[in-house]
């Protein structure tokens, strides 16, 4: 536990100061300009306005007014549009240089805030943007702003290439080729429904100078509430990236895609942030000696308990929901943030667009113990269960059961030769509700189903370092091929939200390598090319999306969905069979087998009516299904039946 004597852990100290007029930061008004800044611990506080976002001299001082709650307060009647300034925060003696924690814009490298117009960041037809309807799944597939366009083979323009540009793009094809589409054109050819970005926040790892000359996933976290530069295409001015991301998110509405941001809020890129320049240890956890609490493994760990670092958290979401349209949000290190945040925004967003409308998920563990207030309870795996029923969690449970340990790359799992692994298949089919000791949910829409992430090794690498000697990671083996649409068949059959890594679907390959956060992006981008060369393994996620979305008991997310499924049985060690009630359906029965033995295995049907929707060759069978009266399973392969009444 952190220390309780701190007075920021005390009420007493919440009560006094908490503040939450939703108005912190820099705004233009009918009246001029009004700058806030929340430093309670302040003895003074000078605000510096500059004419550019970097090197320029400050044009101007000015001393802000403390008022109630610790806010610092100055009001000019001039429209300061398209000023840069920055505070000196003086506490206990010390002069601390900061930019503003609740800024909305910035300059370059995010070193100075800005005053913006947002209203005239808009793109045009912005106020009739909206989300598409939801589809009969959520299918989420994650993608990294740069990793997606940067490879020539994508056909992208020069200029939008490793760029938000790149995603208004919308007729993209190899090397320009339109008959084999790339970028957004793929992503609607394949199905998903859900566009994850990987950190699109403002980052501190990648000098936005020269962005050509780095690469990271993202998650050092400088300014929360405004978007990176690195990916605009005019870093130094910081509306350009605000209009830019507001283009990227329209761009993919308008093709029927949503979009979910992948957010950081369990750390900052460094401790000596603007939050901890602004007010000196209130934002960080610490342990009793004093030592800065770790549990992320970057450093840091923001002190969400805290109330005025939980309402910045639970602010800064819905902001970007409301100016951004932003349809969701997955959390980084969910378990370092405590359940009593997740839930008020949880609630949030519910009232303000719907219930459910927003996603909210999460990874439901930390990199290590945190220094959290006494009596705190966060958001892991222990208390996912008693949590909201539309907070998920990344499953891990389904992961290592169907390929293997993350941590043991050498390990294997049930579809790449692991034994004693068919009890987890069946947990995993029913979204690890009512059963299991490896993960434990209250209802399928708690439950985000995937086999890899942009961490760790990719599912691909997975297969090929435990079932091919010679680590053949480009072209890869039948066995590796078989391997994989095994897996995935078992993905798309079990209960949940779908979560894919781009570039999955046609194996994509790091070479093996498990954390590539700032290796090159030679390694990290998106080879188009393979996207067509495994056009095999690619038709054949096409098609389990696609009939994932006509599946009803698949995509049940209730708590009772586990009621669907009416028979799970072991025939024989490596094989689980699966039947379920599909009601809603043209076919009102599920038969799902999955044969990882090396011998074929016969299925038994019971009654009349069965048709063979996918097998192990072909997911598409469902678009013209055949009647059959008995059926085998060959090794390593999946079978999906289905029952018509007759």
């Amino acid at each position: 536990m952190g220390d309780t004597r701190n007075p920021f852990n005390t009420q007493r100290f919440a009560r006094q100061y908490h503040y939450d007029g939703g108005d912190l930061g820099a705004r233009l008004t009918d009246a001029g300009t009004e700058f806030r800044l929340w430093a309670p611990t302040a003895r003074q506080v000078v605000l510096h306005l500059y004419r550019a976002g970097h090197k320029a001299r400050a044009f101007a001082q000015v001393l802000p007014r403390r008022q109630a709650q610790g806010v610092w307060f100055w009001h000019t009647p001039e429209r300061l549009d398209g000023v840069y300034y920055d505070y000196e925060v003086t506490v206990d003696g010390v002069t601390r240089r900061t930019a503003d924690p609740y800024a909305r814009a910035c300059g370059l490298n995010g070193q100075r805030s800005m005053v913006v117009d947002l209203s005239a960041t808009d793109p045009e037809g912005w106020s009739r943007d909206a989300a598409p309807a939801r589809q009969g799944e959520d299918v989420i597939y994650e993608v990294h702003v740069r990793e997606f366009s940067w490879d020539e083979s994508g056909g992208f323009p020069p200029e939008a290439r490793g760029k938000y540009k790149a995603f208004t793009c919308t007729q993209t094809g190899l090397f320009g080729e339109m008959g084999r589409p790339t970028g957004v054109a793929y992503l609607r050819w394949l199905g998903v429904t859900h566009v994850q970005l990987m950190p699109v926040f403002d980052y501190g790892s990648v000098d936005e100078s020269r962005p050509q000359g780095a690469f990271n996933w993202g998650y050092d976290p400088v300014n929360y509430n405004v978007p990176d530069g690195s990916y605009s295409s005019d870093p130094e001015h910081g509306e350009v990236r605000i209009r830019e991301l507001k283009e990227l998110v329209q761009s993919l509405h308008r093709q029927g895609l949503r979009v979910i941001m992948d957010v950081v809020y369990n750390h900052t890129y460094h401790r000596d942030s603007w939050l901890e320049r602004t007010v000196p240890g209130y934002y960080y956890r610490a342990w009793p000696d004093g030592t800065p609490s770790d549990g992320s493994g970057c450093g840091n760990d923001l002190a969400s308990e805290r109330s005025m670092c939980g309402q910045y958290i639970h602010d800064s979401v819905l902001y970007w929901a409301e100016e951004y349209h932003i349809d969701g949000f997955r959390f980084d290190l969910m378990g370092l943030l405590d359940t009593g945040l997740m839930q008020r925004i949880r609630t949030s967003l519910d009232e303000r667009y719907g219930r459910g409308e927003k996603l909210v998920f999460g990874e439901p563990w930390a990199a290590g113990p945190s220094a959290v207030k006494r009596g705190t309870r966060l958001a892991n795996k222990d208390s996912l269960a008693a949590m909201d029923l539309q907070i998920g969690a990344f499953c891990d449970g389904v992961r290592d059961a169907v390929k293997g340990s993350v941590q043991h790359r050498e390990k294997p799992g049930f579809v790449n030769g692991g034994r004693k692994f068919e009890a987890r298949i069946l947990h995993s089919v029913a979204a690890w509700c009512g059963g299991g000791r490896e993960f434990k949910a209250a209802a399928p829409s708690q439950v985000i189903t995937y086999l890899s992430s942009h961490d760790d090794m990719t599912l691909w690498d997975k297969l090929v370092a435990t079932l091919d000697p010679g680590l053949h990671y480009d072209a890869g083996t039948p066995e590796v091929l078989r391997a994989n649409k095994l897996a995935v068949a078992i993905q798309m059959t079990c209960q949940g939200r779908l979560f894919l890594l781009s570039g999955e679907e046609f194996g994509r390959t790091k070479a093996g390598q498990n954390n590539t956060y700032n290796a090159p992006i030679e390694l990290n981008r998106l080879d188009w090319r393979r996207a067509w060369q495994m056009t095999g393994l690619v038709d054949y996620y096409r098609g389990l999306i696609a009939l994932r979305k006509r599946l009803p008991a698949l995509c049940d997310k209730d708590p009772g969905a586990r009621r669907r499924i009416l028979a799970g049985r072991i025939p024989a060690p490596r094989c689980v069979t699966v039947e379920l009630d599909n009601a809603g359906s043209v076919w009102r029965r599920l038969m799902i087998v999955y044969n990882a033995g090396a011998d074929p295995l016969p299925v038994p049907l019971k009654g009349e009516g069965w048709e063979l929707l996918a097998d192990g060759e072909s997911s598409f069978l469902w678009q013209d299904p055949r009647p059959v009266t008995e059926a085998t399973a060959a090794p390593m392969s999946a079978l999906i039946l289905g029952r018509r009444e007759v």
